[in-house]
Protein backbone atom coordinates (compact mmCIF):
# COMPACT_ATOMS: atom_id res chain seq x y z
CA UNK A 1 0.00 0.00 0.00
CA UNK A 2 1.11 3.22 -1.06
CA UNK A 3 1.53 6.70 1.57
CA UNK A 4 -0.34 9.54 -0.28
CA UNK A 5 2.03 12.57 -0.01
CA UNK A 6 1.00 15.36 -2.57
CA UNK A 7 -0.72 15.41 -6.21
CA UNK A 8 1.00 12.43 -8.22
CA UNK A 9 3.35 12.54 -5.35
CA UNK A 10 3.37 8.64 -3.89
CA UNK A 11 5.88 6.80 -0.93
CA UNK A 12 6.30 3.47 -0.90
CA UNK A 13 5.66 1.19 2.27
CA UNK A 14 9.21 -0.53 1.70
CA UNK A 15 11.23 2.70 2.00
CA UNK A 16 9.96 3.02 6.03
CA UNK A 17 11.26 0.73 8.53
CA UNK A 18 9.52 0.61 11.82
CA UNK A 19 10.58 -1.13 14.97
CA UNK A 20 8.46 -1.70 17.86
CA UNK A 21 10.03 -0.67 21.22
CA UNK A 22 9.50 -0.10 24.70
CA UNK A 23 8.22 3.23 25.43
CA UNK A 24 10.37 6.03 27.63
CA UNK A 25 8.80 7.66 31.00
CA UNK A 26 6.33 6.54 33.40
CA UNK A 27 3.98 3.22 32.26
CA UNK A 28 2.06 1.05 34.90
CA UNK A 29 1.41 -2.47 34.76
CA UNK A 30 2.82 -2.65 30.95
CA UNK A 31 5.68 -0.69 30.94
CA UNK A 32 8.42 -3.43 30.95
CA UNK A 33 6.21 -5.93 28.91
CA UNK A 34 4.63 -4.43 26.44
CA UNK A 35 6.88 -2.69 23.14
CA UNK A 36 4.00 -0.03 22.65
CA UNK A 37 6.50 2.58 20.84
CA UNK A 38 7.39 2.85 17.87
CA UNK A 39 11.12 4.36 15.86
CA UNK A 40 10.52 4.95 12.59
CA UNK A 41 13.69 5.25 9.89
CA UNK A 42 13.10 6.38 6.47
CA UNK A 43 16.13 6.65 4.02
CA UNK A 44 15.71 9.93 2.01
CA UNK A 45 18.08 8.33 -1.00
CA UNK A 46 16.64 5.26 -1.43
CA UNK A 47 13.18 6.66 -1.55
CA UNK A 48 11.05 7.20 -4.69
CA UNK A 49 10.32 10.83 -3.58
CA UNK A 50 10.91 13.72 -6.59
CA UNK A 51 14.24 15.54 -6.31
CA UNK A 52 13.03 18.83 -4.89
CA UNK A 53 11.49 16.78 -2.09
CA UNK A 54 14.93 15.06 -1.61
CA UNK A 55 16.63 17.98 -1.45
CA UNK A 56 14.12 20.11 0.80
CA UNK A 57 14.47 17.17 3.07
CA UNK A 58 18.40 17.38 2.98
CA UNK A 59 18.88 21.63 3.33
CA UNK A 60 16.73 21.03 6.28
CA UNK A 61 18.30 21.96 10.02
CA UNK A 62 16.63 19.35 11.86
CA UNK A 63 17.84 17.42 14.69
CA UNK A 64 15.48 14.34 13.08
CA UNK A 65 17.45 14.09 9.99
CA UNK A 66 20.83 12.39 10.57
CA UNK A 67 24.11 13.10 7.85
CA UNK A 68 23.58 10.25 6.02
CA UNK A 69 20.05 11.29 4.96
CA UNK A 70 17.93 9.02 7.18
CA UNK A 71 15.06 10.87 9.07
CA UNK A 72 14.61 8.62 12.04
CA UNK A 73 11.00 9.54 14.41
CA UNK A 74 9.81 8.02 17.83
CA UNK A 75 6.17 7.86 18.24
CA UNK A 76 5.51 6.74 21.63
CA UNK A 77 2.36 9.16 23.01
CA UNK A 78 -0.12 6.50 22.49
CA UNK A 79 -0.84 3.09 24.53
CA UNK A 80 -1.03 1.10 21.47
CA UNK A 81 1.31 0.46 18.64
CA UNK A 82 -1.15 1.01 15.85
CA UNK A 83 -1.76 4.11 17.28
CA UNK A 84 2.16 5.12 17.32
CA UNK A 85 2.33 4.09 13.56
CA UNK A 86 -0.42 5.65 12.42
CA UNK A 87 1.04 9.39 14.23
CA UNK A 88 4.22 8.00 13.00
CA UNK A 89 3.58 7.93 9.47
CA UNK A 90 1.16 11.35 9.97
CA UNK A 91 4.77 12.82 11.07
CA UNK A 92 6.37 11.80 8.03
CA UNK A 93 4.25 12.79 5.77
CA UNK A 94 3.70 16.03 7.40
CA UNK A 95 7.47 16.88 6.95
CA UNK A 96 8.06 15.31 3.66
CA UNK A 97 4.75 17.72 2.68
CA UNK A 98 6.42 20.55 4.47
CA UNK A 99 9.80 20.07 2.16
CA UNK A 100 8.09 19.99 -1.18
CA UNK A 101 6.86 23.37 -0.47
CA UNK A 102 8.96 25.82 -2.59
CA UNK A 103 9.75 29.24 -0.63
CA UNK A 104 9.18 32.07 -3.05
CA UNK A 105 12.11 34.85 -2.75
CA UNK A 106 11.14 38.00 -0.43
CA UNK A 107 10.14 41.06 -2.83
CA UNK A 108 11.59 44.29 -0.74
CA UNK A 109 9.20 46.82 -0.98
CA UNK A 110 9.66 51.20 -0.99
CA UNK A 111 7.44 52.93 1.11
CA UNK A 112 4.80 55.76 -0.68
CA UNK A 113 6.03 59.07 -1.35
CA UNK A 114 3.24 60.15 0.69
CA UNK A 115 4.67 58.03 3.42
CA UNK A 116 7.98 59.54 3.54
CA UNK A 117 6.50 62.65 3.59
CA UNK A 118 4.51 62.17 6.25
CA UNK A 119 7.76 60.64 8.38
CA UNK A 120 9.42 63.64 7.41
CA UNK A 121 7.04 66.43 8.66
CA UNK A 122 6.24 64.38 11.70
CA UNK A 123 10.08 64.89 12.40
CA UNK A 124 10.35 68.55 11.52
CA UNK A 125 7.11 69.05 13.64
CA UNK A 126 8.91 66.80 16.59
CA UNK A 127 12.21 69.15 16.03
CA UNK A 128 10.75 72.09 16.54
CA UNK A 129 8.49 71.23 19.43
CA UNK A 130 11.80 70.10 21.30
CA UNK A 131 13.35 73.72 20.38
CA UNK A 132 10.42 74.98 22.15
CA UNK A 133 11.54 73.62 24.83
CA UNK A 134 14.68 75.76 25.21
CA UNK A 135 15.63 78.59 27.29
CA UNK A 136 15.15 82.10 25.69
CA UNK A 137 18.46 83.82 25.11
CA UNK A 138 18.35 87.63 26.07
CA UNK A 139 21.71 89.38 24.13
Amino acid sequence: MDIFIDEGVYLDDGSIKMFAMRAQGAGGQNVNKVSSAIHLKFHIHASNLPYRYKQGLLKRKDSRITEDGIIVLKAQSHRTQEANKRDAIERLVKLIRSAGIVQLPRKATRPSRSAVRKRLNSKTKHGLQKQLRNKISVE
